[in-house]
């Protein structure tokens, strides 16, 4: 059950932002900013590491609804899993690999990282704009995934796969997917249209 009584009993991130729409719109932008913007990672890495976060934190709405954008651009949703059982033998990209090894350290004990773990970044070859689009979808989803289990969100995309709006398409990497979802809320919170008469 979620923890607001006024959501349903099962609750989708839209069922509380339709209840509580204030502040969505800037919060979908900032989403569309760093995960569907310009960037050094490409937009699959980005979404591959807003699923692998959310796994760390065990938030499975979120997990679950990342894990279908990152297979949309490219990525086997398998990989999560294997990045959770052992992320040293995780079928990743070794580029990837010290990039996602950061990202895991920020979000389990942000205090801990060293040079070394930015100098294994920069020597797989990123810039250090790459290490900057990781940190901020780390810092991003730290943050929703406590708006999710804080309000106790339960619905889960693992029990309903054909729920997710990309699940089986290869969406446009450059609209702005979130601002879309901010539309729809926004209008559901509105109500249905009435006419004059």
């Amino acid at each position: 059950m979620p923890f607001l009584p006024s959501l349903p009993e099962t609750a989708h991130l839209a069922d509380l932002f339709t209840r509580f729409p204030g502040n969505l719109r800037p919060l979908m932008e900032v989403h569309d900013g760093l995960l569907r913007g310009d960037g050094a990672l490409s937009v699959g890495e980005r979404e591959l590491i807003a699923a692998y976060v959310s796994a760390l934190n065990a938030c499975r709405f979120c997990e679950g609804s990342h894990k279908v954008y990152a297979e949309a651009f490219g990525f086997d949703p398998a990989l999560i899993d294997a990045l959770l059982a052992d992320p040293a033998t995780a079928p990743v990209d070794p580029a990837l690999r010290p990039l996602l090894a950061y990202v895991a350290r920020l979000n389990t004990l942000p205090s801990r990282l060293t040079d070394a773990d930015a100098a294994a970044v920069f020597e797989a070859g990123w810039p250090e704009a790459a290490l900057w689009e990781a940190v901020q979808v780390c810092a991003l989803f730290n943050m929703m995934n406590r708006i999710v289990e804080g309000t106790g969100i339960n619905f889960d995309y693992a029990t309903a796969p054909g729920a997710h709006p990309a699940q089986g398409t290869r969406p446009d990497p450059d609209a702005p997917a979130y601002s879309h979802f901010a539309d729809r809320i926004e209008a559901a919170a509105r109500g249905p249209s009435r006419g004059d008469g």
